[in-house]
């Protein structure tokens, strides 16, 4: 059974950073497209960016020129940095292969407010 377990949230400031990670077990990790989803209040949970076992990335439009992904595949973890932060970018985030498919774990809170 896979398990995920995301880490590196937290409350920052518009315009602050902060870098998730997201360490899976339980799977042959680098063979899969990999996904950073987020979840706002009152909202459906979106995909924001993807990253494939090769290393080539895809973003939403909302994160495009502010986050980046990556992966290591020897430490089978996916990491999403994220760069001046908005409030709208305030939600629980996710990890999940993409598309998504595995059981889905506790998220990361990331709240943006000054």
């Amino acid at each position: 059974q896979v398990q995920l377990v995301e880490s590196g949230g937290g409350l920052v400031q518009p315009g602050g950073s902060l870098r998730l990670s997201c360490a899976a077990s339980g799977t042959i990790f680098s063979i899969y497209v990999m996904g950073w989803y987020r979840q706002a209040p009152g909202k459906q949970r979106e995909l924001v960016a993807r990253i494939t076992s090769g290393g080539s990335t895809s973003y939403a439009d909302s994160a495009k020129g502010r986050f980046t992904i990556s992966r290591d595949n020897a430490k089978n973890t996916v990491y999403l940095q994220m760069n001046s932060l908005k409030p709208e970018d305030t939600a629980v985030y996710y990890c999940n292969k993409f598309p998504s498919g595995w059981d889905w774990g506790q998220g990361t809170q990331v709240t943006v407010s000054s």
